[in-house]
């Protein structure tokens, strides 16, 4: 097995059992130990695990951000599913307070309730929205993000202070036992104070998000309602959802 093969195989592994000791390399692939520790030094190398005492373990932070192009082009038919389920959430007259995740844009773009008014950091959203009869759409001011279609700063968190809505859609980056993740604290602390200025907090996500765990905690599971998933979460991640009395509504796809 050639050297590239052996390195994707250990990511594999790691991927099913979280670490991988050195002798466990040897006796998986039948190599020497000085082979199976360049092999553990090489990944390294690549970002892709963190070495330690005899082995290696996957880095338990996730850091990728990716764009709104990106996002919007990431499992699209689990996307609309889990929009489908969250627009049967929203009344007629609802005040909606809602984030830049391209989830939270397809659930607004597919309602059929009216009387709305929309408030949103992000520029798809209210581009989007503000051709659409019966809503008004508020943008909340401060630096533009192209990349992520979104306005943040600390303009954003000033302007925002002055409203209060019936319901804030957040989409999740992450979630872990200690409640909703975010990757940049920038945006983080955004999303702690829309929070904030909801009556009802829904929290949008497919089921790959659960278990990431990333810079920054936003939320605990105390603060939030309910979640919109595309599958029920592990038993670990179930039992500390139904501690803090947060309903989970799985979406039918």
């Amino acid at each position: 097995m050639f050297q590239e093969e052996r390195l994707a195989a250990i990511l594999a592994y790691l991927q099913e059992h979280q670490r991988i000791s050195v002798q466990e390399v040897v006796e998986q692939f039948g190599v020497s130990r000085d082979t199976a520790r360049r092999d553990i030094v090489k990944l390294e190398e690549q970002g892709q695990i963190l070495r330690t005492r005899g082995g290696a373990v996957l880095p338990s932070l996730n850091k990728k951000n990716y764009s709104h192009q990106e996002r919007m082009q990431l499992d699209l038919t689990g996307k609309r599913s889990i929009a489908a389920a969250a627009a049967r959430l929203i009344k007629d007259g609802d005040y909606l307070l809602l984030d830049a995740s391209t989830t939270v844009q397809l659930t607004v773009e597919s309602l059929q309730t009216c009387d709305h008014v929309i408030i949103t950091n992000s520029l798809a959203t209210a581009a989007s929205m503000s051709r659409k009869e019966g809503v008004l759409v508020k943008l909340l001011g401060g630096d533009v993000h192209a990349e992520d279609q979104c306005v943040l700063g600390t303009r954003v968190i000033q302007n925002l202070a002055d409203f209060h809505v019936d319901k804030v859609l957040v989409g999740a980056c992450g979630l872990t036992k200690e409640g909703l993740m975010s990757t940049q604290e920038d945006h983080g602390f955004l999303i702690k104070e829309m929070i904030k200025r909801a009556d009802q907090v829904i929290i949008l996500t497919d089921h790959t998000k659960f278990g990431k765990s990333m810079l920054y905690r936003v939320a605990g599971f105390d603060q939030i309602d309910i979640i919109v998933t595309d599958k029920l979460p592990e038993k670990e991640m179930a039992e500390a959802l139904h501690a803090n009395d947060v309903e989970v509504i799985v979406a039918s796809i």
